[in-house]
């Protein structure tokens, strides 16, 4: 079923994305009022009535596209942790965050996404990363390569010799020695800097334009679509235990996303 689905016409999903995003997300940006913007676990952990909205949009689109599907989104894992198991199971997973880079929504600036990705068994399989106000829409299909706006992309390799760009988990994110380690990549031949939405972090990897990503922490939403583009694109990544991420769970952080499988290794040795 779901092989079927892969290779048809996959625009259903790419209009089910965008339509969600232009009713719940974009006639919100700059608009939210104070009482739409709530605190989670803290100040830089925020969700909004459009983040909610959008989830539940895209949860009753998505599963009527494939019928017997489930969703596990960030705000509904939130809810209700027991959620996050479905990737575990046998029926094909769409996994969503419905903002990524909540806090740039919040702030009115442009750099957030929406990020779709479908799953089996713990696989991903296709994934869709959708920048509103930037118009840009990247898909990823494994096997199938990668996709900005229609036109192929490849992350290449970084110009030897060159400093390497790198995005990281922030700070205020960590725990101490996660903290200690990722800031420890500010090491001579590296420039990194605090990350904005992980999905157009690993956007930015896909398409050449930095060099590599780390992050601290695992949840599926934030990682699964980036993950597969990078992959399509020509990249890779790796975690501090030398294993590839893995969307279920159980990873050794932090880990890192990379445009060449040598740029991955060195900066895992840097985390290491």
């Amino acid at each position: 079923m779901i092989d079927d689905f892969l290779t048809g016409d996959l625009s259903d999903v790419e209009e089910a994305i965008r339509k969600a995003a232009a009713t719940e997300i974009t006639p919100r940006f700059r608009q939210l009022a104070a009482h739409e913007i709530v605190e989670k676990s803290g100040p830089h952990d925020l969700v909004t009535i459009a983040d909610r909205s959008a989830e539940e949009h895209l949860t009753a689109s998505l599963t009527a596209l494939l019928p017997g599907s489930v969703v596990v989104g960030e705000e509904a894992v939130h809810a209700d942790p027991s959620v996050y198991e479905a990737l575990r199971g046998d029926a094909p997973v769409w996994i969503v965050d419905p903002v990524d880079g909540t806090r740039q929504f919040v702030q009115g600036e442009p750099g957030f996404c929406t990020l779709v990705a479908l799953a089996l068994h713990g696989e991903v399989l296709a994934s869709w990363t959708y920048a509103p106000v930037l118009e840009e829409l990247a898909v990823a299909v494994r096997g199938g390569g990668a996709r900005l706006n229609g036109a192929p992309i490849r992350a290449g390799s970084p110009t030897p010799g060159a400093v390497l760009e790198v995005a990281m988990s922030h700070p205020d994110y960590t725990t101490p020695d996660q903290k200690r380690s990722l800031l420890g990549l500010a090491v001579p031949g590296v420039h990194a800097r605090p990350c904005g939405s992980a999905g157009l972090e690993y956007l930015d990897v896909a398409r050449g334009d930095l060099d590599a990503v780390a992050f601290s922490w695992e949840q599926a939403w934030d990682h699964a679509a980036g993950l597969l583009l990078v992959e399509e694109a020509g990249g890779t990544h790796v975690t501090l235990a030398g294993e590839p991420f893995r969307i279920v769970g159980g990873n050794v952080l932090p880990f890192t996303a990379a445009r060449d499988e040598a740029t991955a290794h060195r900066i895992r040795e840097l985390l290491s």
